[in-house]
């Protein structure tokens, strides 16, 4: 594998994530990224659409697929799971895809499906990291765990979340712990929209403005999240401190609850992570 602060980087899927993280890492300005230009990239996707849009925004080099890559030292598998082992039997054909310590870097993102499954489609001996990130990374603020596959050393292990953490934060998990991760953070913009959505049409329907009403509602999540961060309150003591006895804000929550509010969020992520599981069969 080449320099850690330098790495050539095939990115197999120019989709959301794949753009999220490749776009984001040529946008870091520390760590491991700090290094790295768009000429460092190349990016595969079937797509032609897909292809004219990463070269044109960000000059990525691309491909159709894995098998036309001529050299990589990491190779960022960001493609669906229901498509990962086709992907992955085009990347067999690539003799640059060679497995062994002289072989690249894979790193999967795809929710479900387990190191041990990747590593039997792989070249032999392939040093794996699965990582679970989130979408905010194309905006630095993203939340990505990661953990090993059996051939990755440690090494492997702290240069990934390195990659990582140049878009956010990275923290390495046992890989149990990835679908419960995975429908947290990785699923949680969704929720984090969902709930800017809801709260955005509360208040239309209270008479504000909805575009007021949205950017008043994104400003508080933003706000909430960089409070909690600073003075490091559990979120149970902060929904305690803009709670007045007998106010508006108790008469919310408590109406909040009586329509499943906790319950459908807790039902949720229990029902990605059943999701995800199912997925890694595919």
């Amino acid at each position: 594998m080449a320099a850690l602060d330098h790495p050539r980087i095939a990115v197999i899927g120019g989709g959301k994530m794949g753009e999220a993280i490749a776009g984001g890492l040529v946008g870091a300005s520390d760590g491991v990224a700090a290094q790295l230009s768009a000429a460092d990239f190349v990016i595969a996707d079937p797509g032609e659409a897909r292809r004219e849009h990463l070269a044109a925004r960000y000059g990525f080099s691309c491909v159709a697929d894995g098998r036309e890559v001529d050299a990589a030292d990491v190779v960022l598998l960001a493609v669906k799971p229901q498509v990962m082992m086709g992907v992955l039997e085009q990347l067999s054909e690539n003799p640059a895809f060679s497995g062994g310590a002289d072989g690249p870097l894979f790193i999967s993102i795809a929710a479900g499906l387990a190191t041990s499954k990747l590593e039997a489609a792989l070249p032999p001996d392939s040093r794996l990291v699965r990582a679970m990130p989130n979408t905010p990374l194309l905006v630095a603020r993203g939340a990505t765990a990661l953990a090993r596959g059996a051939r990755a050393t440690e090494d492997d292990l702290a240069f990934a979340c390195g990659l990582f953490s140049c878009l956010g934060i990275a923290q390495a998990v046992d890989e149990d712990a990835l679908d419960a991760v995975g429908a947290v953070s990785g699923s949680g913009p969704a929720y984090v929209a969902a709930l800017v959505e809801a709260l955005r049409d509360g208040g239309v329907k209270e008479g504000l403005d909805a575009a007021l009403a949205e950017r008043l509602a994104l400003q508080t999540v933003l706000g909430t999240a960089e409070l909690m961060l600073r003075t490091g309150d559990s979120p149970e003591k902060t929904r305690i401190a803009v709670c007045s006895p007998g106010g508006s804000t108790l008469a919310a929550l408590a109406a909040m609850e009586e329509g499943g509010f906790s319950a459908s969020l807790e039902a949720g992520v229990a029902a990605a992570v059943r999701r995800s599981k199912e997925l890694g069969q595919c």
